[in-house]
């Protein structure tokens, strides 16, 4: 969580350090391994920067943990088991929690971990290696996520239960979910919406990533979403629209108290801050370079970054 002797400019700078540091980390993974999940991280860099500096109210951590490796599932013959949730602090009555939906967006909780001082840097060397908790697809004993929950919609589900049950112990502390715009595909979405409106869950924020893309293409031509917020405000939401990438808007919508479940629909470009990634589009889901001039493309592009 942010210092709060910052004032708001220098909070827009510490958002905009780690933004950009993590679109670079990213980047620098998916040159070395010839692959990864890149356009998500230039779609929700700004999204996680602002949650983790500045909007989340986590416990702070002494120093970066570093991962752990993988124990088993959890159940009654593995009593020692821990979440990943440990990298967000001890859990609280006052203290938020946040559930990551879009697991596939596994690298880039990663990054903006690092980037925060919740996580090693040298965790990400055991990314996807057989044993390690550092999966491409985060589960939930993934550093950053506390439950299993793939691009199912599931999540929302998940932190409705988790919101339900922190109001009946009286906790204060919100339940933050992040999701991204694919998962209104999904019919559990919105069984949760209607679920989480009629149990009038107000300590819940949503921030989705509303990239317009997904596996097979854009989202227009394969099953549209929109009108998304009237959508969703038939469910009895309270919905904001804002540009993604705006931190000011961010951090502002972020902050702010309703008195029924909150969404933040994020509208942002897949290949913001790295510009030579929009000669995908519009498959921009997984990249992997076809050859070595390409990577080579990328590599020129990642020594040229500067914030």
């Amino acid at each position: 969580m942010i210092n709060k002797s910052l004032d708001s400019n220098q909070e827009i700078k510490l958002v905009e350090k780690i933004a950009f540091g993590i679109r670079r980390r990213v980047l620098s993974h998916t040159i070395n391994k010839n692959g990864g999940y890149l356009s998500q991280a230039c779609s929700s860099a700004e999204i996680f920067a602002s949650l983790y500096s500045s909007l989340l109210h986590l416990a702070p951590l002494d120093q970066p943990l570093p991962s752990r490796d993988f124990i088993g599932v959890p159940g009654p013959k593995n009593p020692e088991y821990i979440t990943g949730a440990e990298f967000h602090g001890i859990k609280g009555s006052k203290f938020d929690r946040l559930v990551v939906s879009p697991a596939h967006y596994a690298l880039v909780v990663y990054a903006a971990l690092i980037e925060v001082k919740r996580l090693t840097e040298e965790s990400l060397e055991n990314f996807n290696r057989d044993g390690s908790t550092i999966e491409m697809i985060g589960g939930e004993h993934s550093p950053g996520f506390e439950t299993t929950t793939g691009s199912l919609g599931q999540a929302l589900s998940q932190a409705g239960g988790i919101a339900l049950a922190r109001r009946l112990k009286g906790d204060t502390g919100l339940t933050w979910v992040f999701m991204s715009d694919g998962e209104f595909q999904e019919g559990q979405t919105w069984e949760a919406l209607s679920n989480i409106s009629f149990h009038n869950l107000n300590s819940i924020k949503v921030i989705v990533d509303v990239n317009g893309g997904q596996v097979d293409g854009l989202m227009k031509d394969i099953m549209s979403i929109e009108p998304l917020s009237d959508r969703v405000k038939a469910f009895g939401w309270e919905v904001d629209v804002i540009n993604g990438h705006d931190i000011v808007k961010l951090l502002g919508i972020g902050r702010k108290r309703t008195n029924k479940p909150h969404m933040v629909l994020a509208y942002t470009n897949s290949s913001q801050g790295i510009g030579v990634l929009a000669n995908r589009h519009p498959l921009y889901h997984y990249i992997r370079f076809t050859n070595e001039e390409e990577r080579k493309v990328y590599q020129e592009f990642l020594e040229t970054m500067k914030l």
